[in-house]
């Protein structure tokens, strides 16, 4: 496979054929596409029942009585689904003015992936990226496996912009994602077909 072919930084939508409810009207964010496997996070589905301010105080980042301190860009901050894979550990999408060399993967020039506490630390305090999305676990495939999803019509794929990652309007994002590439949601069918 040429590196060209690889998805990283798109965005995947899940189609009606997709055969896994846990993706049913997913839009996945690629954080890595290689010949050993993918990478990436559900940017449209909250996590159950916790809230960003919670998190913080869970983590022992943030006691509930500094809740009233956050601004309200962050006290109002979602805790997003993102993925069936280690759900219990937290990821966060964000624009690249915040960068952390030891700990941000760059997932291109506009976007990186950071998964400690410290990025949550930044954006509790003001510090953190322009822009973020907290997530909750990833989807990933094994070698060979995403690829032979998107042949079977599981996926299409589009460009990432700001506002499909990092809009707060999930419910959006999956008929957003379409009409970015120009397809009519109601003219779907869970039928793959082959000419």
């Amino acid at each position: 496979m040429k590196k060209s072919s690889f998805l990283d930084g798109q965005m995947l939508i899940a189609m009606p054929g997709m055969s896994d409810p846990r993706f049913d009207r997913s839009v996945i964010f690629m954080c890595a596409h290689s010949d050993n496997g993918a990478m990436g996070i559900i940017v449209n589905k909250r996590a159950p029942m916790i809230s960003f301010s919670e998190l913080l105080e869970r983590l022992d980042i943030m006691p509930q009585e500094s809740r009233i301190k956050l601004p309200d860009d962050v006290q109002s901050m979602l805790v997003q689904f993102g993925g069936p894979v280690e759900p219990g550990r937290g990821f966060v999408l964000h624009t690249s003015d915040y960068f952390s060399a030891d700990t941000s993967l760059p997932i291109d020039e506009r976007v990186a992936l950071t998964a400690t506490l410290d990025i949550l630390r930044a954006i509790a305090g003001g510090q953190g990226p322009r822009r973020s999305l907290l997530a909750l676990g990833y989807a990933g495939w094994a070698p060979g496996q995403l690829e032979d999803e998107i042949q079977r019509n599981g996926w299409l794929s589009c460009a990432a912009d700001e506002d499909l990652l990092f809009g707060s309007d999930l419910d959006s994002k999956y008929v957003g994602a379409l009409h970015k590439i120009g397809v009519d949601p109601a003219m779907l069918s869970s039928q793959a077909g082959h000419a």
